[in-house]
């Protein structure tokens, strides 16, 4: 029988089963980094949604207003307004400014749409007389 020698650790005939804590640890932060660019990913694409949503809105808004302009079938008068415009349980605010153009048969108008005094989007349009 051999002897192990003085000061060694006597070998056990069976290493134990099972991962280190170094090796649970190293697992742990990388399923962390996983989750948390997961995260980063929805929480992006959720704000896009959003945005999309708003713009959309807006754009509703904007269309109608130039669209009521168009009906009237004359030619708008110079100046601002502001209309209220709720969609969706949002209230969003179209500004409409007309300005004269060189041609005197035409009318240069601007709509543009915000939400809480906030941007959302600007739709531009020429309408002569009719």
């Amino acid at each position: 029988m051999k002897r192990a020698a003085a000061g060694a650790r006597p070998q056990s005939q069976f290493a134990a089963p099972g991962f280190t804590l170094i090796e649970v640890l190293v697992a742990l932060s990388i399923v962390a980094v996983a989750l948390l660019a997961g995260l980063k990913a929805t929480g992006s694409l959720s704000r896009n949604a959003e945005r999309q949503n708003i713009s959309m809105l807006g754009q509703i808004c904007a269309e109608n207003e130039l669209i009521r302009l168009r009906l009237r079938r004359q030619l708008p008068d110079t100046g601002n307004s502001q209309i209220d415009c709720p969609q969706a349980d949002r209230m969003l605010q179209v500004n409409l400014s007309v300005r004269p153009t060189p041609n005197p048969n035409f009318r240069r108008v601007d709509a543009r749409v915000l939400e809480q005094g906030q941007y959302v989007l600007q739709l531009s349009t020429v309408m002569g007389r009719n």
